[in-house]
């Protein structure tokens, strides 16, 4: 059993030590080192500036008021496409009571002065046929019988417009009936049935009733650092993303650079607007946030390679081509100076250098096949 023991541990021992040599061997071969092989190609560079923002209506028009009073009725909610002139809620108007005696009032007196009057000028028609009166003072007694006519219409009219706010003579131009005054697409309708509503006027903006805006007519409305924003101009395609549209690209236009910045958390920032092109077969909500791609710079037809396997070494850059052939064991590479241009952070312009047909090496491969 001991000599059994004793042969068992002889082999362990050997193997161990074969193990360890076997180790101290692979540590001590060379390292084989292998790269990608990378071709250079004709290709379009653009290079973009990025601002952040959102799409919104060119304008938004707030339908207000012309008169106080208390909502009896709506007519029209969210989301409903209205043309100029539709009525979108009713207001009923609450008489203030000291107004409404002085209207009745003013009505009364101009009953008794109308009959007054009236009863006169039948004097005066009856002497006129007599030969008594003169054509000319009949013909006072008519101007006078018709401004008392007028005068019972416009108290009844006042007192017509105290009680409704209307006049039976004006209702198409009513203002208890609050209309859209554009086409377009109701976006909020603030208020409900029985809400008091204020006229707006010179001291106060009065109560929104409807905002109301031309969905047609879209801008995206962003911000843009400082450092990009001399790279600017009016008339710069742009390149819109929505966040809440997957795979959609909307084209749009630079047309507003602000002239003045404004500081948000220490960062100075300028307003930039884009013309939006909406096609008929999309519908953009507003307040989407969005994402504009301006367009500043644009190269096509040029040789471009990975601007990773650019060696920036001061002012000047390199990289290394190949120069065995591909695939040779070892692989060989010439360091070669390189005139660059117009990179988009991840393809970068050759300006000279190198040609297409060369081979440039790449990125290193980490575990090769032996």
């Amino acid at each position: 059993m001991k000599r059994i023991l004793k042969i068992a541990a002889a082999l362990l021992f050997a193997l161990l030590l074969l193990g360890t040599f076997w180790f101290l061997w692979q540590k001590t071969r060379p390292v084989k080192i292998v790269y990608a092989v990378v071709q250079p190609k004709i290709d379009t560079i653009r290079q973009f500036v990025v601002a952040t923002g959102k799409v919104e209506p060119r304008d938004e028009v707030l339908i207000k008021p012309q008169i106080s009073g208390i909502v009896s009725e709506v007519r029209k909610e969210a989301g409903q496409t209205v043309r100029k002139g539709d009525i979108i809620a009713l207001v009923k108007v609450i008489p203030e009571m000291g107004q409404l005696n002085s209207a009745e009032s003013r009505v009364s007196v101009a009953a008794i002065s109308l009959d007054q009057t009236r009863r006169e000028h039948q004097r005066t028609a009856a002497l006129h046929e007599k030969g008594v009166v003169s054509q000319e003072e009949f013909e006072q007694s008519l101007a006078a019988l018709a401004k008392a006519e007028e005068e019972m219409q416009n108290a009844r009219d006042n007192l017509e417009i105290v009680q409704n706010g209307i006049t039976s003579r004006y209702k198409e131009m009513s203002n208890t009936q609050i209309r859209s005054t554009i086409d377009g697409m109701i976006l909020d309708v603030p208020i409900k049935v029985g809400n008091s509503v204020i006229q707006a006027n010179t001291f106060n903006d009065g109560t929104t009733i409807a905002t109301v805006a031309d969905m047609g007519d879209m801008l995206f409305r962003g911000k843009i650092d400082e450092t990009d924003v001399g790279k600017l101009r009016d008339g710069m395609p742009v390149k819109l993303t929505i966040g809440a549209m997957q795979n959609v690209e909307l084209d749009a236009r630079l047309e507003y650079v602000s002239p003045k910045a404004s500081e948000e958390n220490g960062v100075v920032m300028f307003e930039v607007k884009a013309a939006v092109a909406v096609p008929d077969s999309i519908f953009v909500r507003a307040g989407y946030s969005a994402n504009a791609n301006i367009m500043i710079q644009s190269r096509e037809g040029i040789v471009t390679l990975p601007e990773s396997t650019i060696e920036f070494e001061g002012s000047d850059t390199y990289v290394q081509v190949l120069a065995g052939p591909e695939g040779a064991d070892p692989q060989t590479f010439e360091r070669r100076k390189v005139g660059i241009g117009l990179s988009d952070g991840i393809n970068i312009e050759i300006t000279d250098g190198v040609t297409p047909d060369e081979r440039v090496r790449g990125a290193r491969i980490d575990n090769p096949k032996q």
